[in-house]
């Protein structure tokens, strides 16, 4: 009576296991891919500074507030920065400016040999530019920002830092450490293009299947529980 009641549990386990093992053995390997990575090398800190000192001080940064003030609408913050050897004074309105910390001018796009050298700057590791490529809109791995660089150096990871066009200031770091990580988040989260929606209806319906398979598996196994003796067969 019991086998018989059973038996279409074991039939759903059957099947829903032939349907999920890929992904159950996706998650599970992807769940220990990310726990062994640190998310310090993840973010690449150890690859390249994000921020560097500001060698600067209130001095070098001589231009009038007021007149900048003026060139920007809907002013809500001012910052103190620099790039190389210049002062820079960012301010943040409808849209964002660059100034000469010193002149008040705004501040010129950097060339390319300029943007190398604030890479290297903030670079950690030895290793030469592989290459620097103006984009004018970057992959999904910055987030499809506009107007940015992207400079490569040739080391074992192939450390990417991803510079503002406008700037020159350091908007990300990128590594094949990143994106080993990364491919495997998509894998776990099961969303396979832009890899950040966590409620995604395929993500969803896996694992209501999973819990399914498990709900079957425990009823299978009270076809034999473990506080059940077998009966010893007579001599």
């Amino acid at each position: 009576m019991i086998k018989t009641a059973l038996k279409p549990a074991r039939k759903i386990h059957k099947y829903l296991g032939y349907l999920l093992a890929l992904q159950i053995f996706a998650w599970l390997l992807g769940g220990l891919v990310m726990s062994a990575i640190p998310l310090e090398m993840v973010h690449g800190k150890h690859l390249a500074n994000r921020q560097l000192d500001n060698p600067f001080n209130a001095l070098h940064y001589s231009a009038s507030l007021d007149s900048l003030k003026q060139q920007v609408g809907g002013l809500k913050s001012i910052e103190y920065t620099h790039f190389l050897d210049t002062p820079i004074i960012k301010l943040n309105g409808h849209t964002s400016a660059y100034f000469d910390g010193k002149t008040g001018a705004l501040f010129q796009a950097p060339s390319q040999t300029a943007i190398e050298q604030q890479a290297k700057a903030h670079y950690l590791g030895e290793a030469q530019i592989a290459h620097a490529t103006f984009l004018v809109e970057g992959p999904r791995e910055v987030q499809y920002r506009k107007n940015i660089w992207q400079v490569v150096f040739a080391d074992s990871v192939s450390t990417t830092i991803y510079l503002n066009g406008d700037s020159g200031q350091v908007i990300t770091v990128r590594s094949t450490i990143w994106r080993i990580f990364d491919f495997f988040w998509m894998l776990h989260i099961m969303d396979y293009d832009e890899r950040d929606d966590f409620n995604n209806p395929l993500l969803i319906s896996f694992s209501a299947t999973s819990v399914l398979f498990c709900i079957s598996g425990f009823i299978l196994l009270l076809q034999s529980p473990p506080w059940r003796r077998r009966r010893r067969q007579p001599n």
